[in-house]
């Protein structure tokens, strides 16, 4: 069958490649450990799973507006005015069926064939397939190591040219949980102001975040930087509700209206009863946001010191979502491997731990380890790689 050009420029999913083959080796009755998820390991706390059968009970089983249900739309305003002192109103507000399908919906409203778009690296695998399914053309601007994996002003400006339509921010990152400070925000804004950028920020993990920082929105700047900024976030991460798929975009209502105009021909409408929890998600908080967030921050404090104690593996401390993201390149090199992925496949095959190879974000010098597990599993996993570190290097 001849399949679209589209298709056929895609790279399959590393992180979705790694967990097949972990589930795979797992039910071949193999201990693995897999690290590999991005997805929390808590279950929807009960007072969102009752609101949505509730929900049903009442009948609300049929479609809903194509953007949204208005009560949802209310519901991510006022969460905007209290978390970022930011005013929406609901033609400013997309709800789609998950992140991924409002940034996926994003893009085929926005880019036109050649259309440029900056994306940073380390980045989310999903953004460069998603632009390129657009027509567009990612151009990667890399966030060194040495600076946080975080790009400058100065980077960002070098990239632009008369193709480039948009820059797409992620704070807090994945894969490398890092965060852009106010300051940073307000230089990467004047910048895309300066040469008339679209700011895609996608804050899916603004909730998950440690120690003494504090999330900024690069909307907040400004009313300017706002009106060219569309917010990317929802409910997966932050309530663990990544089996509901709803997340939402907040930004210009013309935009807003392609978008929801769009996704009627592709969804029709997010999931009635998922819409209904993802309103009490945002409404009757009951404190299990907060429990999960120190739960995670515990982990990361324990796992991150007993990590960067591995021989050949180094770290940048992340300050916010459940991943590490340690550069493997020395420990690979001295185990005698010529790559770091052919080092997390052998990982895989002896100690059975299931960890992302960093090529699939752009960074190939390193790999991603989420701690959305629990600690024990955590530790025992460390314990496996320094042995295996161990045994290839003497």
């Amino acid at each position: 069958m001849q399949l679209s050009k589209r298709v056929s420029t895609l790279t399959p999913s590393s992180t979705l490649a790694i967990t097949a083959k972990a589930k795979a080796l797992k039910a071949e009755g193999h201990d693995v450990i897999g690290l590999g998820a991005g997805e929390p390991d808590f279950n929807t706390p009960s007072y969102i799973i009752e609101a949505a059968a509730a929900s049903m009970r009442e009948g609300h089983t049929k479609y809903t507006p194509s953007g949204g249900l208005p009560e949802l739309k209310d519901a991510v305003t006022d969460k905007f005015k209290k978390d970022q002192d930011l005013d929406y109103y609901q033609d400013e507000i997309m709800v789609g069926t998950g992140a991924k399908h409002v940034l996926y919906t994003l893009f085929q409203a926005l880019l036109d064939e050649d259309d440029e778009v900056i994306i940073p690296t380390p980045y989310w695998v999903s953004y460069p397939e998603q632009v390129k399914l657009a027509g567009g053309k990612p151009v990667y601007v890399d966030g060194l190591e040495e600076n946080d994996f975080k790009i400058t002003p100065e980077q960002l400006q070098s990239a632009v040219n008369s193709k480039t339509k948009a820059v797409i921010i992620n704070s807090p990152s994945n894969p490398t949980g890092n965060m852009y400070s106010k300051e940073e925000l307000e230089k990467i804004g004047e910048t895309a102001l300066k040469n008339n950028l679209l700011v895609v920020s996608d804050e899916i993990y603004e909730k998950l975040i440690y120690g003494d920082v504090v999330h900024h929105s690069i909307a907040q700047v400004s009313q300017q930087l706002k009106d060219q900024t569309v917010v990317i976030n929802g409910v997966s991460k932050s309530h663990s509700m990544t089996g509901w798929r709803i997340g939402y975009a907040a930004g210009n209502a013309e935009l807003i209206k392609a978008m929801t105009s769009l996704a009627s021909h592709s969804t029709s409408n997010p999931t009635a009863s998922s819409q209904y929890g993802a309103i009490a998600a945002y409404t009757k908080e009951d404190g299990s946001v907060e429990k999960m967030r120190q739960a995670f921050e515990e982990r990361l404090d324990c796992v991150y010191e007993k990590l960067v104690q591995i021989p050949g593996v180094s770290c940048v401390k992340p300050k916010g979502a459940f991943y590490l993201f340690p550069n493997v390149k020395e420990a690979a090199s001295s185990c005698g491997f010529s790559s770091v992925d052919d080092w997390v496949k052998t990982l895989l095959e002896e100690e059975k731990v299931a960890v992302v190879p960093g090529s699939g974000f752009g960074s190939p010098d390193n790999i991603r380890l989420s701690y959305a597990t629990s600690l024990d599993l955590l530790e025992s996993a460390l314990e496996r790689m320094e042995r295996f570190i161990n045994n290839h290097s003497s």
